[in-house]
């Protein structure tokens, strides 16, 4: 096997792993998101407050954290989580109208 067939066939299996991951993580956000719903609606019904700062900086360190052991960048883990929170916040300021 030459070396343009071997580094196709580890593009192929780098691709069909990172296409599985993906999967994954839309899975994932998709379960993740069924539950901040349910979060968002018992906020409305109990009159709470669509965001819950406190809470929303205790989890963006605790990605940070986890990201570090992941060997990711924490960053880009605070960028993500940062992003998932502004949603689910917009999200839950629906349920509040």
């Amino acid at each position: 096997m030459d070396a343009a067939t071997k580094a196709a066939d580890l593009l192929k299996h780098h691709r069909e792993s990172i296409d599985r991951l993906d999967a994954i993580l839309v899975f994932t956000l998709a379960e993740r998101f069924k539950h901040t719903q349910a979060v968002g609606r018992l906020k409305a019904e109990h009159a709470l407050p669509p965001s819950d700062p406190a809470r929303e900086a205790r989890q963006i360190e605790r990605l940070q954290r986890l990201a570090e052991q992941a060997d990711l960048d924490p960053e880009f883990a605070k960028k993500f989580l940062n992003f998932i929170i502004s949603e689910v916040i917009r999200h839950h300021e629906t349920f509040q109208k």
